[in-house]
């Protein structure tokens, strides 16, 4: 099980992330990296994430009323994730401003894939725009290796919560008075307390985990995790190099077609998001 096998990045000791585990084991190697630790899948990453907020945002946020979007980054390695979400948001503050200014938006930087049976459509990943009334997002963040190197990378701060942490109900920010993020304009702004303690039970927008979910081994253990969630955030979106881990039914999630915007089965892979080799899967909560 790996995170994926390129080429090795900064502080990544080898290339190849199975010869890692397989060498330290993986509690011990992101112990070893977790300060340096860096995902070299980073711009698939970045594509899927573009792709996928852009259809959620077009889907169910863009003519809704304003309200505090909350993003919970989980298995947060570096960042990577965090990075992609805040690019993505100031983006689309600026081809708010550039259509405000009668002015033609900077042509499309990436591409995307949206998978089907049948073929693999290509579709523009430039963010729709966004209004200045919508506040700025919190993004919460935990990750029990890499939080000094997402610290490090986002100048935001992460909670040092595990997979297990968080199936027992502990969150970050003050759902649990652990450490909490606020996105800001400016990288070298210290955190905010994001959540107020009236909004203890907040409801959070979406948890995305990238490149992490798979190293779960127990279905037991996977269960009790995602059931958690469901009780907690209304979407899961899974980044990963392979189409594990396998989620059931009758565990708090439906499967989404990001394309037909429509809930589908758990084995259907229409709608899914492919980009240079990541694999990107949604689902809805059934809890929520």
């Amino acid at each position: 099980m790996s995170r994926g096998n390129r080429e090795s990045a900064s502080g990544n000791l080898k290339g190849s992330m199975r010869d890692n585990y397989s060498e330290h084991g993986v509690e011990e190697y992101y112990r070893k990296v977790g300060a340096t630790y860096r995902n070299p899948h980073f711009p698939g990453v970045r594509s899927c994430l573009f792709l996928w907020f852009n259809s959620w945002w077009t889907s169910e946020r863009e003519n809704a009323p304003p309200y505090d979007l909350v993003l919970f980054d989980m298995a947060c390695d570096s960042g990577e994730v965090t990075l992609s979400f805040m690019e993505w948001w100031k983006l689309g503050r600026t081809t708010y401003d550039e259509l405000l200014a009668h002015s033609t938006p900077n042509p499309v930087e990436w591409t995307a894939q949206v998978v089907t049976p049948r073929k693999e459509t290509v579709k523009p990943c430039r963010p729709p725009p966004i209004n200045s009334e919508h506040p700025r997002p919190i993004i919460l963040a935990a990750d029990p290796y890499t939080a000094e190197a997402y610290q490090s990378r986002t100048k935001l701060a992460c909670a040092t919560l595990s997979f297990r942490d968080i199936a027992e109900g502990r969150m970050p920010g003050k759902i649990t008075e652990d450490v909490t993020t606020d996105l800001s304009s400016d990288p070298n702004t210290q955190p905010d307390d994001a959540l107020p303690p009236e909004d203890k039970n907040k409801c959070i927008d979406m948890v995305i985990c990238s490149f992490a979910l798979h190293l779960i081994e127990t279905p037991s253990e996977l269960f009790a995790l995602l059931w958690e969630l469901s009780t907690r955030c209304r979407w899961l979106i899974i980044l990963a190099p392979h189409k594990r881990p396998e989620i059931k039914d009758g565990w708090g999630w439906c499967k989404w077609d990001v394309e037909s915007w429509s809930e589908c089965a758990m084995s259907e892979t229409r709608g899914e998001l492919l980009q240079e080799r990541v694999h990107c899967r949604v689902y809805r909560s059934l809890n929520v």
